[in-house]
């Protein structure tokens, strides 16, 4: 999908909101019965929450050029509606979506096939493991952070979220309080979106083969909560826990990644890669001293816990999940006496 920022009118929005209300309304009514889906009963979506309609068999003059950054696009009924011309619109465009988000966005998205990203031929391997302090730690002993919510940003999101709880559902106030917390939480989600693009576009450039760790994120993420018979224990810890993972961006990473480099990615059983030293092959709990530090009790070799990980991730070390063993290959294994800095 290539998006692009919708700029309707208020009287556009008007017939856009009623377009969004009939694709859910079918969507809720007739969605399950379509005997070519064999996944079984579709999520039942709710008014206000990723509303969104597809218009097919689009035409070449559906989509135009105003100036430099202003385009239109036809909508049934709502007519041409102008959008920021960020970068091209692919001309093989046959479809696109119109859709907003809680922060009452709007975009249209060109349903589009792009190129995959030609890899360099240089035979180079990388592994990325990747943490919530650290979102992924490279081989070659990079560290990529996600670029979140400033700290003044995360003090009004509390501040917020307090004001939230004060207010009375159904008034407008509450209404106000909800769209102020949607648009800090859409801009959180923009600059994890953009950090992930342009990282699995870095990776796809410099590297012939791109190892991860093969991890059941949604299992991972679950909640704690458990039963009113069987409650949960550390609820509160683990909910921080989904939080942080969830906002370090894993699976958005390398689902980018397989589809910028098909057939160069390579998922690894993540069983011991945090403990195994990637100099000497020594298996030992003990040698994580912290988040941070990884000193084997072995040779004495240290690094960047998370940097080690990802070494014996590039090695190849663990079973891969298409089954077998993985192939070893050569990562660099200088001696490194003093731990990397973040």
């Amino acid at each position: 999908m290539s998006r692009y920022r919708l700029l309707p009118t208020l009287a556009q929005e008007a017939i856009l909101r009623a377009h969004c209300g009939h694709a859910r309304y079918v969507w809720n009514l007739a969605a399950f019965f379509d005997p070519g889906n064999p996944a079984g009963r579709p999520g039942w979506r709710k008014a206000g929450r990723n509303e969104g309609f597809r218009i097919v068999a689009v035409r070449p003059g559906h989509v135009r050029r105003l100036s430099r950054k202003t385009g239109q696009v036809w909508v049934p009924k709502a007519g041409w509606v102008r959008f920021r011309w960020s970068r091209a619109v692919p001309p093989e465009t046959r479809s696109y979506r119109v859709s907003m988000d809680r922060a009452g966005r709007w975009h249209v998205a060109f349903a589009v096939i792009p190129d995959p990203v030609l890899a360099p031929g240089n035979e180079q391997v990388v592994g990325i493991d990747r943490g919530v302090a650290v979102a992924a730690a490279l081989s070659t002993g990079e560290l990529l952070h996600v670029v979140g919510l400033t700290a003044r940003e995360r003090r009004r999101m509390r501040r917020l979220e307090r004001k939230l709880v004060r207010t009375r559902h159904g008034s407008n106030r509450r209404g106000r309080v909800r769209l102020a917390i949607a648009r800090l939480k859409a801009r959180e989600t923009d600059r994890r979106k953009d950090w992930a693009e342009k990282a699995s576009t870095s990776l796809a450039r410099r590297f012939d083969l791109i190892r991860v760790e093969d991890l059941r994120i949604k299992n991972m993420t679950r909640s704690a909560k458990g039963t009113p018979q069987d409650p949960g224990r550390n609820v509160r810890a683990k909910a921080g826990l989904n939080r942080g993972i969830l906002r370090s961006g894993w699976g958005l990473l390398v689902r980018r990644l397989e589809e910028k480099a098909p057939g160069r990615v390579e998922r690894i059983k993540p069983a011991f890669t945090s403990q195994r030293c990637s100099a000497c092959g020594q298996v030992d709990g003990k040698s994580r001293e912290s988040q941070a530090v990884f000193r084997c009790t072995a040779c004495g070799y240290a690094c960047h816990a998370d940097v080690n990980a990802a070494r014996n991730i590039a090695a190849g070390h663990a079973v891969t999940a298409r089954g077998g063993n993985g192939i070893t290959r050569p990562v660099n294994r200088e001696p490194q006496l003093l731990l990397h800095s973040e």
